[in-house]
């Protein structure tokens, strides 16, 4: 984990992991997520080094993987 520049995953132990270590994390959320990811953000407190992406309606991955397209095309131009 230490050794790539983002980890992109759902809400899984590797999330959880990267996120403790400090690593610059994308976490990709279904629409009612786990208590711990609240509500209506893309922080998280535990996390400080993760960006939370989630769906806007239920079922809608769409929308979500095209965020994270979006996002990594600014990203990787820097």
């Amino acid at each position: 984990i230490k050794n790539v520049d983002l980890v992109i995953t759902s809400c899984t132990a590797i999330a959880h992991l990267a996120g403790s270590m400090g690593a610059k994390v994308w976490i990709v959320l279904k629409y009612m997520p786990d208590w711990r990811w609240f509500l209506n953000r893309d922080t998280t407190d535990w996390y400080p080094s993760m960006k939370i992406y989630r769906q806007p309606k239920l079922y809608d991955w769409k929308s979500v993987f095209q965020n994270i397209e979006q996002e990594l095309k600014i990203v990787t131009k820097q």
